[in-house]
C-alpha cells in the first residue's frame, strides 16, 4: 500500500509539474489515451529510482525531483535554441565534465556546482538510514525481484524492433514532431518512445550508394569550410563584415543558408552538407545524425571524392573525441586528419585556435597537395558560450561574438586570395547562428548564410543570389568533385 500511495502521489506532482511548465502553450492533453502514455513515463522513472533504493517514498521523491530538474533543463534548452530535451542529449552528456567550456554550466569543481551535489547525496545518504527497505528477505525471491526491472527494459527494447508493440509504438510516435508529442504524452514519454523508435529506425536501410564517379584527370581543389556560428553581422546589430562584399561581388552563388537547428547541433548541419541528405530521410536519427550510422553513409561527399581521386583531408582544430568525430569523419570518407594535435603551436583567440591559423594551414595543404584535393575545414575560434573573461577587455557577449566573426572574415579572404589562381572551388558557410542574447530561437528561420566561388574558369558570369537548405548545399557541391557532363567544374556561373 506504501509504494502505491507513494507512486500515485508521484504521478499526480509529476503531472502538475509539467502542466505548470507547459502552461497555455502545451497544455496537458486530457484524452485518456495520451494520460496512460503520459503516466507510464512518470511510474518507469519511479520504477528505475525503486529499483536503486527499494524504498517507497524516496523512489517517489527521485521520481518527483527528475521530472523537475528535467522540465528545467527543457525549458532553458528551448529558450536558448527553441528545442526541447531529446533523447541523443543524454549520448552527450559524457562529454560534458570533459569540455565544460562549451556549454553553459560550471565544472563540477565549482563550489555553485559541487555544494548541491553534495548536499543532495548526503541527503539521499540520511534518507536511506531513515526509511526502511521492503526489499524481500527471502535471497531468491530479493534476487528476482532485483532483476524484474532491467529484465522488463530490455524486453521492450526487444519488442520495440518488430511485431505488435513496434506497431503500436509507430502508430504513437509515426515521425518526429517534439512540441506535439510533448504535449500529448508529457517529456518522459517521448524521450523513451523517441529512443525506442530511434533504434528500431537503425536497423532499415539508409540511402543507396550513389554511381561512381570518372576519376578527374586535372587537378582540382575543393575546399569546404564550416564556419562555426556565422551570420552576417549586420543581422545582428554589427558593423558590415568586408567578406560579405566580396562575397555578393565575387561568389557564384550566395544567400541565406537553412540549418536544422539555432545555436548548436553543429553536427546536424555538417551530416547535411556532408551527406546531401533531408532531415525527412533521416526519421528519429535527425537529432544526432551522427549518433545513428556513426558516420557509416553511402552518399557521402568525401567518399564521392575518393572514388573521383581526390585526396580527401579533414581539418578542425578541436580534440578528437567531441562528438566521436576522429572515427566518424573517418568513415565518411576522410583519408588524413588534421584536428587539435596538429595545431600545438597554432596561436589562440579566446580558448580556442584562431580562425586564421587554420586558414593558413588550409593553405599550406593546399600548396603540397600532389593531385585533386577534397578538403574539409571546420573553425572552431567563435564557439560559444561567449562569457566574461573570454577576450581581454570584451566582457560583452556580442562585442566578443563580433570581435571573432571579424577574424573569421579575414581568414576566408586569405583563403579567397591564396586560391585565386588554382583550378578551385571554395565553399563557406555558417553551421547555426550564435545563441546570444540578440539572438534567439526564431531568428531568421534558424538560417546562417553561404557562399561558393569558383576559380580558375575564363569568363565570370554575375554572381547568383539563391537561398536554400544544408542538404541541398552539399548536393550542390557535388558537382565540384564530379561535375555534369559538359561542364567544366561546379554546375554554376564561374566567379
Amino acid at each position: 500500500m506504501t509504494l502505491v500511495l507513494s507512486l500515485t502521489l508521484a504521478l499526480l506532482i509529476s503531472l502538475a509539474i509539467e502542466a505548470w511548465e507547459g502552461a497555455e502553450a502545451r497544455p496537458v492533453s486530457q484524452r485518456p489515451g495520451d494520460l496512460a502514455v503520459r503516466f507510464a513515463g512518470y511510474a518507469l522513472v519511479a520504477l528505475f529510482w525503486f529499483q536503486f533504493s527499494w524504498r517507497p517514498w524516496l523512489a517517489g521523491f527521485s521520481c518527483v525531483l527528475t521530472i523537475l530538474i528535467l522540465t528545467v533543463v527543457s525549458r532553458l534548452k528551448r529558450t536558448i535554441i527553441g528545442e526541447p530535451l531529446v533523447f541523443s542529449d543524454f549520448a552527450l552528456l559524457r562529454q560534458v565534465p570533459r569540455h565544460p567550456e562549451l556549454y553553459y554550466t560550471r565544472p563540477l569543481s565549482d563550489p555553485r556546482m559541487a555544494v548541491p551535489l553534495l548536499t543532495g547525496l548526503a541527503l539521499v545518504a540520511a534518507w536511506y538510514a531513515i526509511e526502511p527497505t521492503i526489499l524481500p528477505g527471502e535471497p531468491s525471491v530479493a534476487i528476482l525481484a532485483v532483476a524484474a526491472l532491467p529484465l522488463m527494459l530490455i524486453s521492450v527494447a526487444i519488442l520495440s524492433e518488430e511485431g505488435a508493440f513496434a506497431s503500436r509504438l509507430a502508430r504513437l510516435f509515426p515521425a518526429p514532431s517534439l512540441e506535439t508529442d510533448i504535449t500529448r504524452y508529457g517529456l518522459p514519454s517521448t524521450l523513451v518512445g523517441y529512443a525506442l523508435r530511434w533504434r528500431a529506425d537503425r536497423r532499415t536501410a539508409r540511402a543507396a550508394a550513389l554511381p561512381t564517379p570518372p576519376a578527374r584527370e586535372d587537378t582540382p581543389v575543393v575546399v569546404v569550410v564550416q564556419l562555426e556560428s556565422f551570420v552576417d553581422p549586420v543581422r545582428l546589430g554589427g558593423p558590415p563584415l568586408p567578406l560579405m562584399e566580396i562575397v555578393r561581388a565575387r561568389a557564384a552563388i550566395h544567400g541565406r543558408l537553412r540549418v536544422p537547428a539555432h545555436g548548436a547541433y553543429t553536427m546536424r548541419t555538417e551530416h547535411a552538407v556532408l551527406t546531401g541528405l533531408e532531415p525527412d530521410d533521416l526519421g528519429f536519427g535527425v537529432f544526432d545524425p551522427y549518433l545513428t550510422h556513426g558516420g557509416n553513409e553511402p552518399t557521402s561527399l568525401p567518399l564521392r571524392a575518393r572514388d573521383a581521386g581526390f585526396e580527401t583531408v579533414f581539418v578542425h582544430p578541436f580534440h578528437r573525441d567531441f562528438f566521436n568525430r576522429a572515427e566518424v569523419v573517418t568513415r565518411l570518407g576522410f583519408d588524413r586528419l588534421l584536428m587539435e594535435d596538429d595545431f600545438s603551436g597554432a596561436s589562440r583567440v579566446g580558448p580556442y585556435v584562431g580562425d586564421m591559423p587554420l586558414a593558413e594551414r588550409v593553405l599550406g595543404e593546399i600548396r603540397e597537395r600532389t593531385g585533386p584535393l577534397f578538403l574539409y575545414a571546420i573553425t572552431m575560434e567563435n564557439h560559444g558560450p561567449w562569457k566574461p573573461g573570454r577576450l581581454p577587455g570584451i566582457d560583452d557577449p556580442l562585442a566578443q561574438y563580433l570581435t571573432h566573426v571579424a577574424n573569421t572574415g579575414r581568414a576566408v579572404e586569405t583563403l579567397i586570395a591564396g586560391l585565386e589562381d588554382l583550378p578551385a572551388t571554395l565553399c563557406v558557410f555558417g553551421d547555426h547562428a550564435p545563441a546570444l542574447p540578440n539572438c534567439r530561437p526564431g531568428f531568421g528561420a534558424t538560417t546562417t548564410d553561404y557562399a561558393i566561388f569558383a576559380f580558375g574558369q575564363e569568363g565570370r558570369a554575375s554572381p547568383i543570389r539563391r537561398d536554400i537548405g544544408a542538404a541541398e548545399l552539399g548536393r550542390l557541391l557535388r558537382d565540384a568533385v564530379d561535375p555534369p557532363p559538359g561542364t567544366p567544374s561546379l554546375a554554376l556561373p564561374p566567379s
